[in-house]
């Protein structure tokens, strides 16, 4: 494209799935509400669990009440607009380029805190199963809220430093955004010019963000799996097991999903299939965790029984 046809647009356009049957729009969106609606409810409870129980004032329940609070805020970011999507007519959202960049921002600043903080539960859990005698004066709540700004603070950077670096390219493609929220690569397919600067920064943004973490927290449960194996007692060891498995599932999920959406080069990608996984991800996926940790959790559902006890008049 000439540089006379590079734009900045005022507006873009989020297509989502506007060229899908208007019925088959209606479907998807009666089908994906309820599971939007049930992972609100589910991070909701666990993050009101951990408020409110003061069984579960404890550093592994302080991470998981906060991994509630990013997913709710992730999902308000991105579900409410891709459901709205399926109810207007042909022809797309448009939605203002500050609105956009907010959007990306919002949600690569919720996404990389939420790797960051899977791999603090990692060493939450390495730290107190293969060093229990250490834990109490390791894992503080001081440490506690540490990890939680660090983790907020360095997806915050992320999200900055990337969503900069896209939108301070010229687009010439337009302002047609093909997919249901203003993701990376389908907005940075749009611009013009030099874009190998942008697309590296992104790949190594995956790499660090992804992959780095991913290895570290699999290295981290190794060990602690081989140090559950030698406990002697079987009960100490099959709860040790079913809260190690419960973060390994999650973070496999969480880590699995992302590195399959970005850790690409944009010429090997179909936007077409990135829409459809998005699916997934942003609906699915997020129900998931509050079932593994509220459906395989003893002390949760310890925690529920008691609330709902004190809220049932004469309840002992």
């Amino acid at each position: 494209w000439p540089e006379r046809n590079w734009t900045n647009p005022k507006e873009f356009v989020i297509l989502g799935f506007s060229g899908w049957p208007q019925g088959l729009q209606v479907l998807l969106f009666a089908l994906l509400l309820p599971l939007y609606l049930a992972t609100l409810a589910g991070n909701l409870l666990i993050l009101g669990l951990a408020v409110m129980d003061s069984a579960l004032h404890t550093p592994m329940y302080f991470f998981l009440g906060s991994l509630s609070a990013v997913e709710v805020a992730y999902t308000l970011v991105l579900t409410p607009r891709m459901l709205a999507g399926f109810l207007l007519p042909p022809g797309g959202q448009a939605v203002a380029a500050s609105t956009c960049a907010a959007q990306m921002g919002l949600f690569v600043a919720l996404g990389g805190s939420e790797c960051l903080l899977l791999a603090a539960m990692a060493l939450d859990r390495y730290l107190a199963i293969c060093w229990p005698l250490y834990y109490p004066q390791l894992m503080t709540s001081g440490l506690c809220w540490c990890l939680l700004a660090s983790c907020c603070v360095g997806g915050s950077i992320l999200a900055l430093s990337l969503t900069t670096a896209i939108f301070q390219l010229p687009f010439c493609h337009g302002g047609l955004v093909n997919h249901v929220f203003c993701d990376l690569p389908a907005v940075l397919v749009l611009a013009c010019g030099n874009r190998d600067l942008q697309e590296h920064v992104l790949l190594a943004a995956c790499l660090l963000l992804l992959v780095l973490p991913l290895v570290l927290i699999l290295l981290s449960y190794t060990r602690v799996l081989l140090v559950i194996l030698g406990l002697g007692g079987a009960e100490g060891r099959q709860k040790a097991f079913n809260t190690v498995a419960s973060h390994l599932t999650v973070a496999v999920l969480h880590y699995g999903c992302a590195t399959a959406m970005y850790a690409r080069p944009l010429h090997s990608r179909s936007l077409e299939e990135d829409k459809l996984i998005s699916l997934i991800y942003i609906n699915l996926t997020p129900l998931l965790y509050p079932a593994i940790y509220t459906l395989r959790n003893r002390d949760m559902q310890g925690a529920l029984q008691r609330v709902a006890g004190q809220s049932t008049p004469g309840s002992v």
